[in-house]
């Protein structure tokens, strides 16, 4: 068996070979190695669930004279004082027989419960009789504070309507059915005549007469021509509560 060994040279120049290379890697940059998928850094701290922050309100445009106002949560009154501002509605005038309260602020020899008179007035002490029929209880109220600074530098009134009569007409003269009728909606001049049977033979259709009391107490004379308004000629005429159709 033949050995071979090797010279001193050549080992000293393998073990030169083998250390350059070992030296040669050690210096390769950092770019030149493998890299891999890098772990992500641990939390430093206990995770926390991002807060939802609400959405910021937007800004309100300026109030503007169209502006719509919000209705307020205030519950509409019941009851009594729901009934008393439908009696004293600003279009209902007074007649004859209609129940009032009259309240004078502090005066208890004023504050007293009236009934308009069939001549339409009512009384009270210091002033006297004071016209009330064909009045709303505002207008009313005004006439009763004029009277009453006389007495008084600044009166509190109040009218409060307490019953009111049922709406009438009268018609009279040359009908079959004369007499007292209610008012029940709009009643035109020709259902009023309807409504007291008809005419008589000799009845002058063309000249009725309405007698209506205006504003003051002062009295309206109106002409109605049954025969114009049957054929549908002139403008409609309705009657008011109060009026007096008179067939001659």
């Amino acid at each position: 068996m033949k050995i071979t060994t090797l010279a001193p040279l050549s080992i000293a120049i393998l073990l030169s070979m083998a250390g350059g290379a070992s030296a040669q890697a050690q210096r390769l940059p950092a770019a030149t190695q493998p890299t891999g998928a890098r772990p992500a850094p641990a939390p430093t701290g206990p995770t926390q669930a991002p807060v939802a922050q609400p959405p910021a309100e937007a800004p309100r445009p300026p109030a503007t004279s169209g502006s719509t106002v919000a209705p307020s949560s205030t519950p509409p009154p019941s009851g009594p004082a729901r009934a008393r501002s439908a009696n004293t509605a600003p279009d209902y005038r007074l007649v004859p027989g209609d129940k009032l309260r009259i309240e004078v602020y502090r005066d208890a020899q004023l504050s007293q419960s009236l009934q308009v008179r069939p001549d339409g007035k009512i009384t009270l002490p210091l002033i006297g009789d004071v016209p009330a029929e064909g009045r709303t209880s505002t207008e009313l109220r005004d006439a009763l504070v004029t009277s009453l600074k006389e007495y008084n530098t600044n009166p509190v009134v109040t009218v409060i309507v307490v019953e009111t009569v049922p709406p009438v007409f009268y018609v009279m003269g040359e009908v079959n059915s004369p007499g007292t009728f209610p008012i029940k909606g709009q009643v035109s001049a020709v259902q009023a005549l309807a409504m007291a049977g008809g005419f008589k033979d000799f009845a002058k259709t063309t000249k009725i007469r309405i007698l209506r009391k205006g504003k003051g107490g002062t009295q309206e004379n109106l002409r109605f021509n049954y025969k114009d308004a049957a054929q549908g000629q002139g403008p409609e005429v309705y009657v008011q509560p109060g009026d007096t159709l008179i067939v001659p």
